[in-house]
C-alpha cells in the first residue's frame, strides 16, 4: 500500500488548508443539495399497505407512530432468506439511537418482504430495538416493496435492494417525498444525514439544541 508523502507540520499545514477549502465547498454544496431535495414534488400515498410487526397488523400511517415525517429502511430480506442482508446490518447498526429523530417529529422504521417470524428471530440475534415490519402481501393487498422499488424484477426473477424512502403525513394523508437506493445510502446513518432527507430538515420541535438521548421529552 503507497502510504501519503512525510513533511513538516508547517507543509502539512498548507496541504490541510487547502484540502479544507475543499470540504467547506462540498459542505455548502451538500447543504445546497438538500435544500433542493426538501422543495422535490411529492406524491400521495393512497393504497391501502398493511404490514405486520410486534403488535399485528399496521397500515403505513401506523409507521408515523403519529410524528409529521417517516424514514423507512428497505432491508434486504427476501422471503426465503434464513437471515438479513450483511450490508444492511451494518447500515442499520450506524442508525444509532432514535430519540434524536423523534424529538424531531420524524419516525424510523425497516421494512422487510421475509415473513415477520423469520425477522423477529434474526432481530433479536442483532440486538435491535428499532420498530421492523414484514411487507410480505396477503390476498388483495399491493406489494409494497414493489411498488416503491426495493424489489425490482430482473429476468423474471424478484431481485431485493436497500433503500431510503421518506413520508409525510398531513392528518390522515401520507405522502412519499423522497427514496434512494444502492449506493446513494453510503454516508446516511446518522440522524442528521437521514433529516437532511426528509421536507423538514433537521428544524426539531422546540429548541435545535442537541441532547443526551435520555433527555428529550418523548
Amino acid at each position: 500500500m503507497s502510504l501519503p508523502e512525510i513533511v513538516s507540520r508547517g507543509r502539512w499545514r498548507v496541504a490541510r488548508a487547502e484540502l479544507l477549502r475543499k470540504e467547506e465547498a462540498l459542505r455548502r454544496a451538500r447543504d445546497a443539495l438538500s435544500a433542493e431535495r426538501r422543495r422535490l414534488p411529492m406524491v400521495e400515498v393512497d393504497a391501502g399497505y398493511v404490514f405486520e410487526g410486534g403488535d399485528g397488523k399496521a397500515t403505513l400511517l401506523d409507521l408515523f407512530e403519529g410524528r409529521p415525517q417517516l424514514v423507512l429502511h428497505h432491508y434486504m430480506f427476501a422471503p426465503e432468506w434464513e437471515a438479513g442482508c450483511p450490508g444492511c446490518a451494518a447500515f442499520l447498526d450506524q442508525v444509532g439511537h432514535l430519540a434524536h429523530l423523534r424529538a424531531r417529529g420524524t419516525s424510523f422504521a425497516v421494512v422487510s418482504r421475509a415473513p415477520f417470524t423469520r425477522i423477529l428471530p434474526f432481530k433479536a440475534r442483532m440486538g435491535w430495538t428499532v420498530p421492523w415490519y414484514s411487507s410480505w402481501p396477503s390476498d388483495g393487498i399491493r406489494d409494497f416493496n414493489r411498488d416503491f422499488e426495493a424489489t425490482i424484477v430482473v429476468d423474471d426473477e424478484p431481485v431485493e435492494r436497500p433503500g431510503i424512502s421518506c413520508f409525510l403525513r398531513e392528518r390522515d394523508r401520507v405522502f412519499h417525498t423522497y427514496s434512494v437506493y444502492d449506493g446513494g445510502l453510503d454516508g446516511l446513518g446518522p440522524a442528521t444525514s437521514l433529516l437532511d432527507l426528509t421536507v423538514l430538515g433537521r428544524v426539531p420541535e422546540g429548541s435545535d439544541r442537541l441532547r443526551y438521548h435520555d433527555e428529550y421529552e418523548d
